[in-house]
């Protein structure tokens, strides 16, 4: 038991809680990190099961061409090259078949050793088009947020442990803004934080009252290097949280209007492939216009999948980088 004459045990204890409170914080960045590896998993699986049954429907659709054009080459109506490009589109199905069989076992195993055991088949999505999105982020969402980010209150933690005045820390280097514009886009206030045409930090800190008082125990015998590395990780850690939001909302801005460009450019493939199968069967154009024009289908359907998984994987995103949701 010793005399507590200065506070020296206090500002011991104190130490030790934040710091522990630091290791913590670790801890929910990790779990965090877990829960969007498991939801981008999910959604990973989601998409190339939609994209296994796409090639399957694909193949069954190029085969049961094949078996025309063969039977119209058999009685001498078709030359021998439509036989021929036919079966190259029936093979390629084939190895995209088997190419999302192999992806989507795949996905189920990582899902598996993610959650740390089978997951159930009847939670498992069929398609991703079956998967609800997640809710939107509110418009003017304050920058306040962030400061519930297991990285940024670690940093903080260390601050703490050096005896540092967290208001004063916060009152330097956090900028306080609205992330969000009305419509839940990246406002101005954030872009302004980086340097035009790139992502080079722009604030500078607005030091009004010292971080540290050197008139306590700790401050006096802490090492001073100590603290100041504790301030810099700090700023670090602000900057790569803004950073990361900056990212994620450049990213919402566009993935919107993809989508809709890319439907548009499904429902577009999609009539001239009719259109091309009309000609065709009329005797009006050649098979491989109709070949051509079901290839461009079928990659435009992929990109469609492709582009609605970069949309909802951008909502796990943007959970991660605001703290693990935000109201």
């Amino acid at each position: 038991w010793e005399i507590d004459f200065f506070g020296r045990v206090r500002s011991l204890e104190k130490k030790a809680l934040e710091e522990y409170l630091a290791t913590d914080q670790a801890r929910r960045s990790a779990q965090i990190l877990l829960v969007s590896e498991v939801a981008n998993t999910y959604l990973t699986l989601a998409a190339d099961r939609e994209n296994l049954k796409l090639a399957q429907s694909t193949l069954e659709a190029q085969q049961a061409s094949y078996h025309l054009i063969r039977r119209r080459f058999e009685v001498g109506l078709v030359p021998e090259l439509d036989l021929r490009q036919v079966q190259t589109r029936v093979d390629s199905a084939r190895v995209d078949v088997a190419r999302y069989t192999q992806l989507t076992a795949q996905d189920e195993n990582a899902l598996n050793l993610l959650v740390g055991s089978q997951v159930p088949a009847e939670l498992l999505p069929d398609a991703l088009s079956v998967v609800a999105p997640l809710p939107d982020i509110s418009p003017g969402l304050s920058s306040e947020v962030l400061l519930r980010r297991p990285d940024v209150l670690q940093a903080e933690n260390l601050l703490k442990a050096s005896n540092a005045n967290i208001g004063a820390a916060r009152a330097a280097f956090f900028p306080r803004i609205s992330l969000t514009t009305a419509i839940g886009s990246a406002s101005g206030d954030l872009s302004g934080l980086f340097k035009s045409g790139s992502f080079v930090w722009n604030y500078a800190p607005q030091i009004v009252m010292p971080i540290f008082d050197a008139r306590t125990w700790s401050a006096l015998t802490a090492s001073k290097v100590d603290q100041k590395l504790a301030v810099t990780e700090y700023e670090r850690a602000i900057q790569v949280a803004f950073r990361e939001v900056a990212d994620a909302l450049a990213k919402k801005g566009t993935l919107g209007d993809q989508v809709a460009a890319q439907q548009s450019l499904v429902d577009a493939s999609a009539r001239t492939y009719q259109l091309s199968s009309a000609r065709y069967e009329k005797g009006t154009d050649i098979y491989l216009n109709v070949l051509d024009a079901q290839r461009s289908l079928y990659a435009a359907q992929q990109g469609l999948i492709t582009t609605r998984l970069a949309k909802l994987a951008n909502q796990v995103q943007l959970y991660a980088v605001l703290g693990g949701g935000a109201e």
